[in-house]
């Protein structure tokens, strides 16, 4: 029987303890490793633990979750630790408490490898991280108007002045939206992974054949 992606839960002795330990904490629904749900507040703790009780010595990945406008909370925080001993996984998430202005605790003095991680998402999605020591934008420019991982942000793109004044007007260029040609686009759910890379929902016309007028 395929489990409910939606509510399934592993059972793990260690997220058993995680929500015994930090109250407010939850199992969260997973299907491939441990995870639980903490409150924003406890989140430096949990990782401190994690780490020194726990031999979780290698922060793998930060990233966030948009659940649309309409959702409250609409933003939430997800760590993906590890221990490298013991070859354990373990992943955190934590819902950030305001909808407008999404905000979470830094963890680059407990794990250094954050620092990138929370750049970028805070580029990308607009979580701003409590204590980050440099709270700058990574791969976008600084002046730079949006943050393209929203779930608002179109799929292509919105056309944008360059952020160098000097080489927009000797170029008379913008950064232009992306074509959307066959779009919108999807990724099956389901079959073997080298066949679920995302695929025009529409192929029937491309850059050099336009769209059919309706």
């Amino acid at each position: 029987m395929v489990p409910n992606l939606l509510t399934a839960i592993m059972e793990s002795a260690l997220v058993e303890e995680i929500v015994s330990k930090f109250e407010g904490s939850s199992p969260r629904a997973s299907i491939d490793h441990p995870a639980a749900n903490v409150p924003a507040d406890l989140l430096t703790s949990v990782a401190q633990w994690l780490r020194d009780a726990k031999g979780f010595d290698m922060l793998m990945d930060v990233t966030s979750i948009d659940f649309s406008e309409d959702a409250s909370p609409r933003f939430t925080g997800v760590y993906h630790f590890a221990n490298s001993m013991k070859h354990e996984y373990v992943r955190i998430a934590a819902d950030c408490l305001d909808d407008v202005e999404p905000e979470l605790p830094s963890l680059s003095k407990i794990y250094p490898a954050a620092d990138w991680h929370e750049r970028e998402n805070f580029d990308l999605m607009g979580i701003k991280y409590q204590g980050h020591p440099d709270m700058r934008r990574i791969l976008m420019w600084e002046a730079y108007p949006y943050h393209p991982l929203r779930k608002e942000f179109p799929l292509a793109g919105i056309e944008t002045e360059l952020p160098a004044a000097d080489v927009a007007e000797a170029t008379q260029a913008k950064v232009i939206a992306a074509p959307m040609m066959g779009g919108p686009f999807h990724s099956p759910q389901t079959g073997a992974m080298s066949k679920r890379e995302p695929r025009a929902a529409d192929e029937s016309w491309t850059e050099a054949k336009p769209k059919p007028k309706n």
